[in-house]
């Protein structure tokens, strides 16, 4: 059984929610550049960035460097970062309904 807490925490930021979105409903690895276009495209109003950085490199370097690596950190989700995939697998119900309803809620563009 996974924590609340570590539920909560992984929800609490919108482009790690639109990633695990994304994730949940793939079967197998999803290359980071795959995920990475499908945030851009969710990201309805996305943050400015530094201006040295387009918007794909902002997130992709975002994504690598925080959002993933902290996603991993529970079991049911697995990321390579040499191979540059990662997978929900195995999730646990109580993960499986607050994503759920928080994507009903949220309800990013497809």
């Amino acid at each position: 059984m996974v924590a609340l807490d570590e539920v909560f925490e992984l929800l609490k930021d919108q482009r790690r929610r639109y990633a695990l979105y994304y994730l949940y409903e793939k079967d197998g690895p999803v290359a980071v550049s795959e995920l990475v276009k499908a945030i851009e495209k969710w990201e309805a109003d996305p943050p400015k960035t530094s201006g040295r950085l387009d918007r794909f490199e902002e997130i992709a370097l975002e994504l690598k460097h925080h959002h993933l690596p902290k996603s991993a950190e529970v079991d049911f989700v697995q990321y390579d970062k040499e191979q540059e995939v990662i997978q929900v697998q195995g999730s646990p119900e109580e993960f499986d309904a607050l994503l759920t309803i928080a994507k009903l809620v949220e309800e990013p563009e497809e």
